[in-house]
């Protein structure tokens, strides 16, 4: 048995060496600023919206420019495709340093911005979002850190939360109520853990116990039996792991198993894309397992149009830019000065995106339609669509 595992877990190795470090850097804690009555400003429907793009240009590093250029194709084939919209788009680059964040946007809002699409990065974002506080302004992050959501900044990448629901959801309907949780040991675990947390408590399923791990390889390795008592004394027949797919999830998916939680009958579930790493559909804790994914049709419309309008395929986030000028085109589209509001931009039936429905909350987080997928003979198999509505509800 051990030496069958063997190359899954030389293969979870590699992964877990070369790429833990892209798990860390998202995950940084900043403070959130309180909004107080701002609300958004009122606009003029038969002016262009001047929208404002915050991409991280400016480094010198040629993946952040890649992805600010990315960003910036995706804003402008979406302002392309708006009907009866027009909107100003001016681009800045906001680099690494949270400082020119914050004097971007303070430039933005100067030149005439009404809503800030942008930045990405979590330190980034929150400090756009104080420096234009005061200015009545809205801030679309790129982000996906629930940390900086609130007052005027909104977070447009995908959330932990979101995930967690949908997934619980599923799994409680599909019979798997007791659910034991495994996460690292950093933020980005601790944050997942709670969410993981609330989703079971929405959904009205059991927590089965929680168990933790360093975020490395000897780390899990000696996690690895007391997370299977845990996992054992709390009769769960559900396994939620926080873990990514490039960093920790492939020796977890391989250690778990060897170790004696049987995924044939406790099921894994993964709060991270497991088809993210080609490689990791092999990994024996993940067969059968559960993890989510986004609408597959409106994905593969955004990539082919992207790649016969700018002759590559999208970074994975430039979706995001496209979503931001989607949501304000089809609100400005209302003919309502209202448009930008806080109440506007958290309509109920949300917006047609790049990865299907979604729509932005009060609270600054988001909600998605995600389909339920699993991994068969090493191919993913989805179990239930992405809705294609929210049905009016909140």
């Amino acid at each position: 048995m051990l030496a069958s595992m063997y190359p899954a877990r030389k293969f979870a190795v590699r992964l877990f060496t070369i790429l833990s470090f892209l798990w860390l850097a998202a995950c940084d804690v900043v403070p959130t600023v309180s909004l107080g009555s701002n609300n958004g400003p009122s606009i003029d429907v038969n002016a262009p919206v001047q929208v404002a793009l915050l991409v991280p240009g400016g480094t010198g590093t040629g993946s952040d420019q890649l992805l600010a250029n990315n960003l910036e194709n995706a804003a402008r084939l979406a302002v392309s495709d708006l009907n009866g919209v027009q909107v100003n788009l001016r681009v800045y680059n906001t680099g690494s340093d949270t400082e020119q964040a914050a004097r971007v946007a303070t430039l933005a809002v100067d030149e005439g911005a009404q809503i800030i699409l942008g930045p990405l990065f979590a330190e980034a974002a929150n400090a756009a979002g104080v420096a234009v506080a005061s200015r009545n302004v809205n801030v679309l992050a790129f982000s996906n850190n629930p940390t900086i959501a609130g007052g005027n900044v909104f977070i447009l990448g995908n959330t932990f939360s979101n995930t967690a629901n949908r997934l619980v959801n599923y799994a409680n309907r599909s019979g798997l109520s007791r659910i034991a949780i495994v996460h690292g040991e950093d933020l980005g675990g601790q944050l997942g853990r709670d969410a993981i947390s609330e989703a079971i408590r929405r959904n009205g399923a059991q927590l089965a116990g929680v168990a933790s791990y360093p975020l490395s390889q000897q780390g899990i390795i000696s996690s690895t039996s007391t997370i299977v008592n845990a996992v054992r004394q709390g009769g769960a027949d559900a396994v939620f792991l926080t873990a990514g797919v490039n960093a920790d999830l492939p020796i977890l998916a391989t250690t778990l198993p060897e170790a004696g939680i049987n995924p044939a009958s406790t099921t894994f579930i993964g709060l991270t894309r497991w088809n993210a790493a080609p490689q990791a559909l092999a990994l024996p804790g993940l067969q059968n397992g559960l993890f989510a994914i986004p609408d597959a049709a409106p994905v593969a419309n955004f990539e082919s149009r992207y790649a016969a309008t700018y002759g590559s395929r999208p970074h994975p986030l430039a979706g995001l830019a496209y979503d931001g000028i989607a949501a304000v085109g089809a609100l400005v589209a209302s003919g309502n000065s209202g448009a930008l509001t806080k109440q506007a931009l958290t309509a109920s039936q949300g917006f047609q995106g790049t990865a299907g429905i979604f729509r932005l909350l009060p609270n600054g987080l988001n909600e998605k339609g995600l389909a339920v997928a699993t991994i068969r003979n090493g191919s993913v198999v989805v179990l239930e669509n992405a809705p294609r509505s929210f049905g009016g509800g909140s």
